[in-house]
């Protein structure tokens, strides 16, 4: 999308194209171009592809029709509302209270001075912005810098200025601010695993002190594909960690930066956090030296509940913590499922009541599940994936059965049959 078009937006047609087609296949839609001669289908599906993401993804967003929309990938990257309000909040909570916005009935504004270094969409400026009076919005390409300018305004965020620069060399230049938030690109452009923060762009090891010379606090958003361990030891100057799931699928890690304190890689405190739109976000915070010293007994017998934590608590390895916090006991060291007799409604994660479990066999299957054809079927700690599984018990997928094939303490390979509570 040029810049005049950015700046002009579209002409009346395709705007009304927009409008009266966003709910409709944009696949459809580009096939019929040769019957809407005034309008500009390229740019019009790029906008409705746009709003039908945005509509999930960043819903207060999509309410606003003067929104502009980058190319797809650009939105695939970019943050969700949900996780972007969820960094708003780690700011809000550690910004200092001579900072805060004396201002009565106004919208609170807790610090000054905030950077964005990798702005992308702008969805996580937008909404950090929120803490600060003013703030800076950097991003290397020309065209979302463009999307910016408009949007900003469009959203009454006129604090923010843009700035069209390589985000090093900002870096570099740039006066003190309180905050800075950087989300560093994984450079493996193939799919391959990136587990490194060295093998980001940028890479936050190596830009460490100047990032602290240049804020009080940076906060950085990884990709849940890296190894929580390997950056806890990489960086020196990490106050905590956030590991954030959206309705149990961990989506970012998230670490803050600060002078206060060097904390070693074991004291660090690691927040899990499991984001849902229903109903209240299940959180569990735990350290490194916390999860070695946690007691944590096996069982080799089941009880009347089975547990299955969080992504994001599988994610941050407080397999030990979950334990010893809610007092359920683990069915195996690597089966990561739990089981008590009383019922914890509070346990972050999935929770079941236990209706049956059986050896491998489609005798032992009939007795757990009847006549039903179908469970959903979950394998945690067994040497057959899920396919493997269902293609050998002849089993569909869906229903109100939960099938569990795991590994009790005793090595005993087990299906386990459940029900929501």
């Amino acid at each position: 999308m040029e810049k005049t078009r950015m700046t002009e937006i579209h002409s009346q047609d395709t705007l009304h194209f927009i409008r009266t087609h966003r709910r409709e296949d944009v696949r459809l839609l580009a096939l019929q171009a040769h019957r809407y001669p005034s309008v500009d289908i390229p740019a019009a599906i790029t906008q409705i592809s746009g709003w039908q993401i945005a509509r999930e993804k960043i819903p207060a967003w999509a309410e606003n029709e003067k929104i502009l929309y980058p190319a797809h990938l650009s939105l695939e990257q970019c943050s969700s509302e949900v996780t972007a309000r969820y960094k708003a909040e780690i700011i809000n909570r550690l910004l200092k209270p001579e900072q805060q916005s004396s201002e009565e009935n106004a919208t609170p504004i807790s610090g000054n001075s905030f950077t964005d270094l990798t702005g992308g969409f702008g969805i996580d400026c937008a909404f950090l912005s929120s803490c600060f009076r003013k703030a800076t919005y950097v991003e290397r390409q020309q065209t979302l810098c463009e999307i910016a300018r408009h949007n900003f305004p469009a959203l009454g965020l006129n604090h923010i200025s843009v700035c069209h620069e390589d985000s090093i060399h900002h870096l570099q230049e740039m006066k003190p601010v309180d905050w800075i938030f950087i989300d560093p690109a994984r450079r493996d452009g193939h799919g391959g695993k990136t587990i490194a923060i060295s093998e980001c762009e940028p890479d936050v090891s190596a830009l460490e002190d100047l990032l602290l010379e240049k804020a009080s606090h940076v906060l950085v958003k990884l990709s849940p594909m890296l190894d929580l361990t390997l950056a806890l030891h990489d960086l020196k100057h990490v106050q905590a960690a956030h590991v954030v799931s959206v309705n149990n699928e961990c989506k970012e890690l998230l670490l803050v930066l600060g002078h206060e304190t060097n904390l070693s890689s074991e004291e660090i405190p690691i927040h899990c956090a499991n984001l849902t739109a229903s109903q209240k976000a299940q959180n569990l915070l735990f350290t490194r030296q916390q999860e070695k010293e946690h007691p944590c007994p096996y069982t080799s017998t089941l009880k009347a509940y089975l547990y299955e934590p969080n992504a994001s608590i599988l994610k941050a390895g407080a397999f030990r913590s979950v334990s010893s916090i809610y007092n359920v006991e683990k069915l195996h060291p690597n089966s990561h499922l739990y089981t008590s007799d009383a019922y914890i409604p509070d346990f972050p994660g999935r929770k079941f009541r236990i209706t049956g479990s059986s050896s491998l066999n489609k005798k032992g299957l009939k007795e757990l599940i009847g006549t039903e054809k179908k469970a959903n079927l979950t394998v945690r700690n067994f040497p057959t994936s899920v396919a493997e599984l269902r293609k050998r018990l002849k089993l569909a997928d869906g229903g109100d059965i939960y099938l569990f094939a795991t590994t009790l303490a005793d090595e005993k390979k087990l299906l386990i049959a459940c029900k929501q509570p």
